[in-house]
């Protein structure tokens, strides 16, 4: 195996924003961030340009567009001008940026809820209006609702933000369920900006389908941005890659940036190119590693905490637990439970909008021996009650 994803690290003296939140009893397993070491080519080319020992303003590498440029073809078949290709310092400031450029103050942008917080807090910042429009939850999936997204359409929507795979509910979605969004989108003149930042973690039996991939009808109205930062666990490198094939919305969204979004650091850059071309197999054991962490969860849960119910996780390394039959007593939710009774930080699903009250997010990218301590922990509380 090319990681140790066994690996014990002790992260709290390392200003970690996921371990030096909660006091030093707790296990976090709560924000999108691995508890792994990075590939070992990217430490490596990381420590050669730190050794270099010059850090002035930096270009963007051709080699990381043609890098991706290949990265496209070989994985959706979808091939991407170079100059379509452009890097930000992370997916989120990205799609506040799409929200501003492409969407005018008071028009409708539409997201699906349960979702990633500050997805559905993008409008917003952008003087638009969020209007959250529910998943539909099957026996073990979620889907898209696609009667309620064209009821919620209105004559001032411009953009669809579309969270694929999806966090925090880990579905994939198939491709008949792609090229539905996108149809509704094109008959309604809607601009989908695809926040893909979990692409590459996909597990057995799926396929992500990147929305823009579909044609070029779908490309000339779609942002996506996606990133090796969960990928390779690098999010503190913040080095997201975007696609936008369309040069008017192109040149759009790059006049809103000036000013207020940065160029990506060069320590980023160096760190994503270096993933990309040697981190094939650190990630394929990664994903053996991640999927046998979510069947260990699933029938720990099965086993141990049957009130407990999780649907499939198809993608991310995000459970998304509905813990709504529980029986906690006093007002707290199960987030407050499991925190105070437990020690143990998750997600608290109410954040995640309409549909998330009683369930809570929890991450399993971490090591085996620290997932099976803190659902032993969740289980005691539970046994306690």
């Amino acid at each position: 195996m090319s990681g140790n994803f066994d690996q014990i690290i002790d992260r709290r003296h390392s200003q970690s924003e996921k371990w030096c939140r909660y006091d030093e009893d707790v296990l976090p397993l709560w924000v999108a961030d691995m508890d792994f070491m990075a590939p070992e080519a990217v430490i490596q080319a990381l420590r050669e340009r730190v050794e270099y020992g010059v850090f002035g303003y930096c270009g963007d590498p051709p080699e990381l567009r043609e890098v991706v440029q290949e990265r496209l073809v070989r994985l959706y078949n979808w091939h991407v001008e170079a100059d379509a290709i452009f890097f930000v310092p992370g997916v989120m400031p990205g799609v506040n940026q799409a929200c501003h450029a492409l969407a005018r103050a008071g028009d409708d942008i539409l997201v699906e809820v349960p979702v990633y917080p500050p997805l559905f807090r993008a409008p917003e910042n952008a003087h638009c209006n969020s209007r959250l429009v529910p998943l539909a939850e099957e026996a073990d999936r979620y889907v898209h609702d696609f009667d309620a997204i064209e009821a919620a359409i209105s004559g001032h929507t411009s953009m669809f933000l579309l969270c694929s795979p999806h966090n925090p509910v880990g579905r994939v979605f198939d491709r008949n369920e792609v090229e539905r969004l996108a149809e509704i989108c094109l008959r309604h003149d809607i601009v989908i900006c695809a926040d893909e930042i979990h692409s590459d973690i996909v597990f057995a039996g799926q396929q992500h389908i990147p929305t823009a991939a579909l044609s070029p009808e779908v490309a000339a109205r779609c942002v996506t941005i996606f990133a090796p930062s969960k990928t390779f666990n690098i999010p503190g490198l913040y080095c997201s890659v975007g696609v936008i094939q369309n040069p008017d919305l192109r040149a759009r969204f790059e006049s809103a940036r000036q000013g207020l979004v940065p160029t990506v650091n060069s320590l980023g850059l160096v760190a994503a190119l270096a993933a990309y071309q040697h981190g094939a197999k650190w990630l394929e054991d990664l994903l053996s590693y991640l999927e046998e962490n979510r069947d260990y969860l699933r029938k720990y849960l099965t086993t141990h905490m049957p009130a407990i119910k999780c649907k499939q996780v198809e993608g991310t390394f995000l459970a998304w637990l509905d813990c709504r039959a529980l029986d906690i007593p006093g007002e707290r939710n199960p987030h407050q439970f499991f925190l105070e009774d437990a020690r143990v930080a998750l997600n608290n699903g109410a954040q995640f909008g309409t549909g998330g009250e009683g369930f809570v997010r929890l991450n399993f990218g971490c090591p085996r021996a620290t997932l099976v301590q803190a659902l032993e922990r969740m289980c005691a509380a539970l046994d306690s009650l």
